[in-house]
């Protein structure tokens, strides 16, 4: 069985992108690459430097000087594994933040390009702007999608599987506003690519999800 790639796979927060992404990239036997790891690095790096402004150049300088890589669901700055750190509501804030901000997203889309190059098209990148800016000519787009309550109701119920505390309505309103954000930032607005295919996952389970994704990048024959 062949399949196409570079696999580009888009969605809102908690939409089951991670999830999908790294059962089909070990389903190929391809790379898979959290785009959104990237952006809590470097809200990591803001939030180490004790910044006094956010300022579009600063921030975007801090990536361009550190040396940021991934395998997998892991993240090393300048060799340190942060994986364990970036999880932390304070960093998962902090993203947002340098998110919005162009000249960051242009050092980060640079450096997420050239791993997809030396991946040689066998990867599987998620993220929020992949089928959109970064991988934009990819031959397989999906953009992955679910009602806010459903997505909140994932993110309440592995908050309490963790042990962690959670309030369901407090995770909503939260995700909405991240919804918000993400959807109305000027620079690569969240969004499906016009020719990508979206899969509603509310009544999916991540196995169905994933065995879809596999059929979409078949090649015809």
């Amino acid at each position: 069985m062949t399949h196409r790639g570079p696999i580009a796979l888009d969605g809102p927060v908690a939409s089951g992108k991670t999830t999908v992404g790294q059962g089909v990239a070990q389903t190929l036997g391809w790379t898979f690459i959290d785009t959104g790891l990237f952006y809590r690095a470097v809200g990591l790096l803001a939030l180490r430097a004790n910044l006094e402004e956010w300022s579009n150049e600063v921030v975007a300088r801090l990536a361009q000087q550190s040396e940021i890589a991934t395998d997998d669901t892991r993240i090393t700055i300048d060799g340190e594994d942060v994986s364990d750190v970036i999880g932390s509501p304070d960093v998962a804030a902090a993203a947002s933040r340098v998110a919005v901000l162009s000249d960051v997203r242009r050092v980060l889309v640079s450096m997420q390009r050239k791993m997809a190059e030396q991946a040689d098209g066998r990867v599987v990148m998620v993220g929020r702007d992949i089928g959109t800016v970064v991988l934009w000519d990819a031959p397989v787009k999906i953009y992955l999608d679910a009602s806010a309550e459903a997505r909140a109701q994932r993110r309440h119920a592995e908050a309490l599987e963790r042990g962690d505390e959670s309030d369901y309505g407090r995770v909503l309103s939260d995700l909405q506003e991240r919804d918000r954000r993400d959807s109305e930032r000027t620079d690569s607005p969240l969004k499906p690519a016009d020719d990508a295919h979206v899969l509603i996952t509310d009544s999916l389970t991540p196995q169905q999800v994933i065995e879809n994704v596999l059929k979409l990048a078949e090649l015809p024959s």
